[in-house]
């Protein structure tokens, strides 16, 4: 960064650190082991539509890159497809991003959108290593085809074991894309936030994730599709 950049008050932007994706693993057997919570086998990748694009036009753009159908209902019928053992297609395909080789247990990637504009695309995958991978891949492709200026963060759905503590709650892990960092995330009730077990979380996890250094970048996430 240059002197004027300085005096202008401009600064570089962090560079995303996706590799960094790869320590939930280590996390999940962390909260496992400490709290009796589980990663449940489902995220999502959440992107904002750029301006002066259509949604049907983006929607297809990003299909067509990721292999996925454009209508949610031709990708229901192809995950039922594939878990019914179908060798091809997105949904029985062997690693690609929509479907990889674990059949039933591997879900095909949807597209979905909140109630505020933002976009989703939604993963399935029971395996968490392989939940990651694929979380990576897609942050990986979208970033590589122009699409990092859009990208705002990934959300791993969190939940308790059968015999959890009863004050076990759910809760989210969110990887921040520009930052490179994670933070957790405890919506109760309609836009209320359980901000204890948010850093209870993170005292349990700060060992094994980059845990987002600034509280005022962890933003609520409400109406996320992401179950």
């Amino acid at each position: 960064m240059g002197l004027l950049d300085t005096l202008l008050g401009r600064t570089k932007p962090v560079r995303p650190n996706l590799d960094a994706l790869f320590a939930l693993p280590s996390a999940a057997v962390t909260l496992q082991t400490s709290a009796g919570l589980v990663l449940s086998g489902r995220a999502g990748v959440c992107w904002m539509p750029p301006a002066g694009q259509s949604a049907a036009d983006v929607q297809h753009e990003i299909s067509q890159l990721l292999d996925i159908p454009d209508d949610p209902t031709a990708a229901g019928q192809a995950t039922a497809e594939g878990a019914a053992g179908g060798s091809g297609g997105a949904a029985g395909g062997s690693g690609g991003v929509a479907g990889g080789s674990g059949g039933a247990k591997t879900g095909l990637l949807t597209q979905a959108q909140d109630s505020y504009g933002y976009r989703w695309l939604l993963l399935d995958d029971s395996d968490v290593e392989d939940l990651v991978n694929r979380v990576h891949l897609v942050n990986s492709l979208l970033a590589e085809n122009g699409w990092g200026p859009q990208l705002l963060c990934s959300v791993f759905s969190v939940v308790p074991t059968e015999g959890a503590d009863s004050t076990a709650r759910p809760f989210y892990l969110v990887y921040l894309f520009k930052r490179g960092t994670f933070y957790p995330f405890a919506p109760v009730g309609k836009e209320r936030r359980d901000s204890e077990l948010e850093l209870r979380v993170r005292s349990l996890v700060g060992s094994d994730l980059p845990i987002e250094p600034d509280l005022s970048r962890w933003f609520p996430l409400w109406d996320l599709p992401v179950r």
